[in-house]
């Protein structure tokens, strides 16, 4: 090889090796590049569909670098915005709403084997006992309901509230059933109910995220921060962590030397490449990366103010019990009300401990419980109370859950009864409560049988609280799909009936 050979041979060596994966799918027009086109004007029709699963033949230009803006609700809606308080763990309703006044006659009996048979649990082995409530129980509020005397505020609002008494649910550990309660799916990769919310309606407050994710108890739940990913949905629509304790965003501050003007001009710089990318790839991820550079930007000015509680009043305060400078349940709360009196879309709130197995102290039902009761009661109470003096509750829906409830029988790890008093996971039958705008309040629907073992009356799945949910935010949650893998999918898979019964 002569010395001219050689060096054609070594230029074309280079230009294969600075040749990208992206070059070569362009330049492949008849093979590989029609095969990625097809795939990205799927993602686009999926990103820029209709909130119904059709083509509104909406231009690409329309909300293309605004994925946030807000939308209408395809249906008259009773609500704008969700609080969900999520409490990780999964605590008793039959220390909180379910009374069974014949479980307690039966306390310490041997549990009947055909409730057993063909039964799986999570600890319970052979024959448990059976385990009276530990609390007792009194009716409160015009509607009468039945609450136990941990949670002594929140007898006073029952009347605001509608109970679901009989929730089911097909996963008995932590993290699939969380999965299963946040996302419509056990199984990870499916965007969460605030995705989807965020996705149908924008955000009304373009300054803050459209769906913030609080949490408390020293830990987050066992199934990770995929409860509040946006899984195949734009990453713009995943739930934003923030904080109660310290900067309520890491790294919120500008690093020393970078001025408020260097920032921007540096993030439209940014952006301008963004752009230019976007018009020759149509990648709907290129427009979730733009606006979180721009949403950050926005956030830096707004979020510290909102996410402040040491400029509301001291009865506001002392209303809800809240600790400045601490991660708490009550700070949460309160933060949950000054985020959506701002326009923010969704407020998720997990608060983790409540696993009560009885296994040590902190979980223990005549322990640990009842203060995990005393931590929330007072500021979920005055969620209720501070939302609905400022004209804020008919507009705002609140739910209250876990991912599963309590077995009326006893603990018993290996066959021997925990040294604490505590119960195993139960996914036959739970409690719930909504409350909020389209809401008929003072309600309680379904009913368990004497022990709160199985469901009477008015089963509901989780898929049935997502359609109600949905139903409220105006969205018929059978249409409400968008397009992945080449079918449209939705929330509530090929389940889900709106639960009537509670409705205004």
């Amino acid at each position: 090889m002569d010395n001219i050979e050689k060096l054609l041979w070594e230029k074309q060596q280079r230009e294969a090796e600075i040749k990208t994966r992206r070059h070569f799918i362009k330049e492949c027009a008849a093979g590989l590049g029609g095969i990625a086109l097809g795939s990205l004007m799927m993602s686009c029709n999926g990103f820029l569909s209709n909130k119904q699963g059709a083509n509104t033949g909406i231009k690409l230009s329309d909300r293309d670098l605004n994925p946030l803006a807000t939308m209408p609700p395809p249906f008259p809606a009773k609500v704008k915005s969700v609080i969900f308080l999520h409490m990780a763990g999964a605590p008793s309703q039959l220390e909180l709403f379910d009374y069974k006044p014949v479980l307690q006659k039966l306390h310490n009996q041997p549990c009947p084997e055909s409730l057993l048979e063909g039964r799986k649990f999570a600890f319970i082995k052979g024959v448990p006992n059976l385990l009276g409530p530990q609390a007792k129980f009194k009716q409160v509020g015009k509607a009468g309901h039945w609450v136990s005397d941990n949670l002594p505020h929140f007898s006073n609002v029952t009347d605001e509230v509608a109970f679901l008494k009989a929730v089911n649910t097909d996963q008995f550990n932590h993290a699939p059933a969380q999965l299963f309660m946040q996302t419509g799916s056990p199984r990870l990769g499916r965007p969460s109910l605030g995705s989807w919310v965020t996705y149908g309606l924008g955000s009304e407050n373009q300054n803050l995220p459209g769906y913030v994710v609080l949490t408390s108890g020293g830990k987050t739940p066992d199934a990770g921060k995929s409860v509040w990913g946006s899984g195949f949905l734009p990453s713009v629509y995943q739930g934003v962590q923030c904080r109660s304790k310290g900067d309520p965003v890491l790294y919120i501050d500008d690093p020393e030397g970078m001025s408020r003007d260097l920032k921007k001009s540096t993030i439209e710089a940014i952006n301008r490449v963004n752009k230019k990318e976007f018009a020759e790839y149509q990648d709907p991820d290129i427009l979730a990366r733009i606006n979180q550079y721009e949403m950050a930007y926005r956030m830096q000015i707004a979020v510290p103010e909102v996410m402040n509680i040491n400029n509301e009043p001291d009865s506001i305060k002392e209303m809800y019990g809240v600790e400045p400078g601490k991660e708490s349940f009550a700070n949460n709360c309160l933060l949950a009300r000054k985020l959506v009196e701002k326009g923010v879309r969704f407020v998720q709130l997990f608060d983790w401990g409540w696993d009560s197995h009885g296994s040590s102290r902190e979980t223990a039902l005549n322990l640990g419980f009842k203060n995990k009761c005393k931590e929330i009661d007072r500021p979920m109470s005055a969620l209720l109370l501070d939302l609905k003096q400022r004209g804020l509750l008919d507009e705002t829906l609140v739910v209250w859950g876990s991912e599963f409830g309590r077995t009326p029988m006893r603990e018993n790890r290996g066959g021997q009864e925990t040294y604490f008093i505590g119960r195993d996971h139960h996914v036959d039958a739970f409690t719930m409560w909504v409350a909020g705008g389209g809401i008929k309040n003072g309600t309680s629907y379904g009913e368990t049988d004497e022990i709160g073992f199985s469901v009477l009356d008015g089963k509901v799945s989780i898929h049935d609280v997502h359609a109600t949910i949905l139903h409220l935010l105006g969205f018929n949650h059978e249409q409400f799909t968008y397009e992945f893998q080449g079918r449209p999918f939705r929330l509530t898979d090929v389940h889900g009936k709106i639960i009537k019964e509670i409705l205004a």
